[in-house]
């Protein structure tokens, strides 16, 4: 099945920020680019850190959480699947080198999503703890990105974790997962208690052993910390890097498929 197994960030200073998540994270660096850009991992993910530039020729140079990439089976088949439900849908080649997929595709807000047929140079995986386990997207029409993430690569929606939420009148979150990533579709106009209303990607999580020590321990190596509110049930703990990114922090866990949590212990 398809996997997101890449997120990109935009940074003033990529080393920087890199010696703060080797450090608070147990991150291993997997190499760099002659642009000045740092690719990390916690084992599942490639987390690249671009430096911020002009020769990215990017649509949103806004420092910053940037896309993600979601590794395939078979670039070309999902290529085609993509063109089949999105017909003026856009395709780009990019380089496949570590840093990037082999081909980028665009979800219907136009944010970019890149693709891998070699897992983004991952290696076996070797499943720990602290590891990425969270995204979260501000999109404008929540179904339609719902739709491109099923669709497209076979992601599967989730209900348990916000079950009750799904009660309110006018709630339009979705969450799908990948059976190792959830993804969290929420509203960009929303007056949600913590919703931080940021386009495109909004925040990633890490699930750790403990958050308060988490929280504790990068609270003295430069982030902020701030505990989230009593009903979000997945997460304890928003942590903003140095670089101001926003990073949940859960020991609870996050609904990854239908059944199946990803958790701490």
């Amino acid at each position: 099945m398809p996997r997101i197994r890449y997120l990109a960030l935009l940074c003033p200073e990529p080393a920087a920020l890199a010696t703060f998540y080797r450090t608070h994270f147990g991150l291993d660096e997997l190499g760099r680019s002659a642009g000045g850009d740092v690719t990390l991992t916690d084992g599942g993910y490639n987390l690249t850190l671009f430096r911020n530039r002009g020769a990215l020729h990017e649509p949103s140079m806004a420092s910053g959480l940037h896309h993600l990439g979601v590794a395939v089976d078979d670039v070309e088949a999902t290529v085609a699947r993509y063109r089949a439900l999105y017909p003026r849908g856009t395709v780009i080649a990019e380089s496949g080198d570590l840093q990037h997929g082999a081909v980028r595709i665009f979800d219907p807000e136009c944010h970019p999503v890149t693709l891998s047929q070699t897992n983004f140079g991952l290696r076996e995986e070797r499943p720990r703890v602290p590891r990425i386990a969270h995204l979260a997207l501000n999109a404008l029409d929540t179904q339609a990105i719902l739709d491109f993430y099923v669709g497209v690569f076979g992601f599967r929606e989730v209900f348990e974790a916000h079950a009750e939420a799904r009660k309110r009148p006018g709630y339009r979150n979705k969450h799908v997962g990948d059976g190792h990533t959830n993804v969290a579709i929420q509203a960009f106009y929303s007056g949600e208690e913590g919703h931080e209303a940021r386009f495109g990607i909004a925040h990633f999580g890490f699930l750790v052993p403990s958050s308060q020590a988490k929280a504790e321990e990068v609270a003295a190596g430069g982030a902020t910390v701030k505990a989230r509110p009593a009903h979000r049930t997945q997460s304890e703990i928003r942590m903003r890097d140095p670089d101001g990114n926003g990073c949940d922090l859960s020991q609870r866990g996050w609904e990854v498929d239908t059944g199946k949590w990803a958790r701490a212990a």
